[in-house]
């Protein structure tokens, strides 16, 4: 069974069995994968595996999930840079070319669920760092990835499967 993310009104929604959850995509929308392109604001239709998970451990405990699951560190980032060999990948801090930083002072990254998304092997340019992780409090528009609250969040990785992917679907 898959998190499927679609329309639902004006919003958006992700759905787990009988299960449905105010959700937040990118702020641009839906945008076929194969048209992504980095910094484009789009989340990806299609459907995406889950690799791991990260979670801030100084402000939570570790999430009940079956996904691989580790304690961000300060240093930890995400390379954002196409032309870099570690693009859309881990990184560690300090690192020289353009990259996201993890460890965040608000709470949208206190849990972060890495998709596979342009990852096996990344190609330059298409779109790093699709995650599922926690929504601003007015469910704001993310960079690309999906967002839920924190509780939405937690329930949905307690009954997830490993095998559960996440779908952005436009219809």
């Amino acid at each position: 069974m898959d998190l499927i993310v679609s329309r639902n009104g004006d919003g958006w929604q992700a759905a787990y069995g009988d299960k449905r959850w105010r959700c937040a995509i990118g702020r641009s929308g839906m945008r076929p994968a194969n048209e992504k392109v980095e910094g484009d604001g789009a989340s990806p239709i299609g459907r995406w595996p889950i690799r791991q998970l990260f979670y801030r451990a100084d402000r939570i405990g570790k999430p009940v999930s079956p996904f691989p699951c580790r304690a961000i560190d300060r240093l930890d980032g995400w390379c954002d840079d196409p032309a870099h060999p570690d693009y859309n990948r881990q990184v560690k801090l300090p690192f020289a070319a353009s990259h996201e930083e993890m460890w965040m002072e608000d709470d949208v990254y206190d849990i972060v669920v890495v998709l596979g998304h342009n990852d096996d092997p990344p190609v330059a340019g298409a779109g790093s760092a699709v995650f599922l992780h926690i929504a601003r409090p007015n469910y704001s528009p993310t960079a690309g990835c999906a967002a839920l609250s924190r509780e939405d969040l937690l329930s949905f990785l307690a009954a997830a499967e490993p095998s559960t992917h996440l779908r952005f679907s436009a219809s």
